[in-house]
């Protein structure tokens, strides 16, 4: 298997690099409280999921 001859400089390693980004979460409105919300999760602001009372809200502050 073939080995580089010389060390590979960090410049060029950050270089091949560089199209590594992290991409921004795809965000959708909860159907119950038009919040935004992260995709297949429970919505955070009204605690439902799919139709369904998944988390219990607290009243306390």
């Amino acid at each position: 298997m073939p080995n580089p001859k010389r060390k590979l400089s960090k410049m060029s390693a950050r270089h091949r690099r560089s199209h590594f980004k992290s991409a921004i979460p795809g965000l959708s409105t909860c159907p119950k409280c038009s919040h935004p919300k992260l995709m297949h999760r429970a919505c955070a602001n009204c605690g439902y999921y799919a139709g369904r009372y998944v988390i219990e809200k607290s009243e306390t502050v």
